[in-house]
């Protein structure tokens, strides 16, 4: 169920070009998929357009946020129309008045000031208070997780009808809208770039996919995103996880059991719950609002082990306070990026792997972060670490960063490094020019045929232990600027300096060489 499809376009191959015939079936579904991009994408701009109009929404971060809840019961009644034809026993958790096809469905329905009054009085009030029961299977609870936090931003009704009637031009039970529409939601996400900082919450889709392609989750494998923002390390592995084993709905199901995510801002959430709907989860209720890191570290035992964690945790900032005295006192710290890093090496089963995204501040950084990365490195084979070019994350952050892929229940003997270079003509990445998963193709190709050569090189752990744990460790194939010997061009700087002052004196002598010849001039003149 909404699992995306891709059409079998049978694009003929250079050799036979010239004889090719076309393909009748594949143009129709090309001019299909092309039309309903550009009514998916008109139907998105319009919305955003009549919400402008609106004096309630006010900002990037509010107008996502409106149209994400706007959406998320959409999806949710297109995936309930789906769940009743495949069962007859079926009950939506939500009450029959309040189904998104009860009172938004009819174009010619309640609007104005009593559609307002329905939304902030009976529809807010009832799926903030959601009951739960057992029939619902875990649907009742996405309900009031999503709406726990959720906000009706818009005070202008007829604008709101507006908005629920260009929602209605999209069926997501059609493969084409479907589909556009990820693309689209993917846009979404990159627009929080410029919303204030929730900027934080969106990683590169290059990123995440090259991470979920090397660490390689398997069926059946729990894998976590400890803080899993808009969800899109989660949605990049289940794509990956269907399209390489699914074959069964009985697969399907125990794919869905298998992934989990926390999040704990309200925004990000709500986009992580709706992500999962749009990837074709039934029951994203594995998508808890919390933090995990609010939770001491001795109270996750077995039953919370996983064997696979891709994630990028916030990082630059620091955690609340007391969220510090849930970790060993040798490893506390306010530096949210550290405590994920010791979290993740305790959730990990052995034998289970882990893709990170963490700061150059991690990798150099001294105290607290010199025994974790000692425990790390006795604990867990840290067996690749990715060094990703400047300006990834613009324009959320400038800091460098890194990838690093990690085994835990063995130690680690070395580290072998990569250095991510630019695409030739780039000296950034920005809106216009992001990172594209084609770049990863070199690592790709190395992975699992790795030799030293212009990005690559490895390291001893001996080596790294003897320089205190330091694993910013450059790369020693690039030939940097030679700025010379310090005593030399010491001496060189002095040199100049008696030469410019030497200069300096004989100008000063001539000018008043001239002077006085110019007044000896006068006089006889006079």
């Amino acid at each position: 169920m909404f699992a995306r499809t891709e059409p079998s376009l049978n694009t003929p191959t250079p050799t036979n070009v010239r004889n090719a015939k076309p393909d009748l079936r594949s143009i129709k579904i090309d001019n299909e998929e092309l039309i309903s991009s550009m009514s998916v994408s008109t139907t998105i701009k319009s919305i955003q357009d009549i919400m402008r109009k609106d004096a309630g929404v006010d900002g990037d971060a509010q107008r996502i946020g409106q149209l994400v809840w706007m959406f998320f019961l959409k999806i949710f009644d297109d995936q309930e129309q789906e769940l009743e034809l495949l069962s007859d026993d079926y009950s939506s958790p939500i009450p029959e008045p309040l189904r998104w096809r009860n009172w938004a469905a009819d174009s010619e329905g309640i609007t104005g000031d009593e559609l307002l009054d329905f939304i902030n009085n009976e529809l807010f009030k009832s799926l903030k208070e959601l009951e739960l029961n057992a029939g619902t299977n875990g649907r009742g609870l996405v309900v009031r997780s999503v709406f726990e936090d959720a906000y009706n931003y818009m005070k202008n009704g007829t604008l709101i009808r507006q908005v629920v009637n260009k929602i209605n031009d999209i069926d997501f039970n059609r493969s084409s809208d479907r589909h556009t529409f990820g693309d689209i939601y993917e846009q979404i996400l990159k627009d929080l770039q410029s919303a204030g900082n929730a900027g934080e919450f969106y990683t590169p889709r290059a990123v995440t996919q090259f991470m979920v392609d090397m660490v390689d989750p398997k069926l059946g494998e729990k894998l976590l995103d400890p803080a899993c923002g808009t969800g899109g390390f989660l949605s990049c592995s289940i794509e990956h996880v269907r399209g390489n084993y699914v074959k069964t709905a009985e697969e399907e199901q125990l794919l869905q059991k298998s992934v989990f995510g926390v999040e704990k801002k309200a925004l990000p959430h709500l986009l992580c719950t709706t992500n999962m709907l749009l990837h074709g989860v039934e029951v994203p209720s594995q998508i808890r609002h919390d933090n995990t890191l609010s939770r001491p570290l001795r109270n996750y035992g077995p039953k919370d082990r996983v064997e696979v964690v891709v994630t990028n945790p916030p990082f630059g900032g620091t955690e609340e306070d007391g969220i510090e005295a849930n970790f060993p006192a040798s490893f506390r710290t306010r530096e949210t990026a550290d405590l994920f890093l010791v979290l993740i090496m305790h959730l990990l089963k052995d034998g289970g792997r882990a893709a990170i995204v963490l700061p150059d501040g991690t990798l150099f950084g001294e105290g607290v972060k010199t025994r974790i990365k000692e425990k790390l490195l006795n604990e867990c084979n840290l067996h690749t670490v990715v060094r990703l070019p400047n300006g990834v994350f613009n324009p959320y952050t400038g800091i460098k960063t890194n990838l690093l892929f990690f085994t835990k229940g063995e130690p680690t003997k070395e580290v072998w490094y990569y250095e991510h270079p630019y695409p030739e003509g780039y000296k950034s990445y920005s809106k216009t020019k992001p990172m594209r998963i084609e770049e990863f193709a070199p690592e790709k190709a190395w992975w699992e045929n790795r030799e030293e050569g212009e990005q690559a090189w490895k390291v001893s752990v001996e080596q790294i232990k003897a320089n205190g744990y330091n694993l910013d460790i450059k790369n020693p194939n690039t030939v940097e600027d030679d700025h010379g010997d310090p005593e030399e061009l010491l001496a060189e700087y002095k040199t100049l300096l008696a030469s410019v002052a030497w200069t300096r004196e004989k100008l000063k002598q001539e000018l008043m060489d001239a002077l006085e010849r110019d007044a000896d001039a006068a006089r006889e003149s006079a």
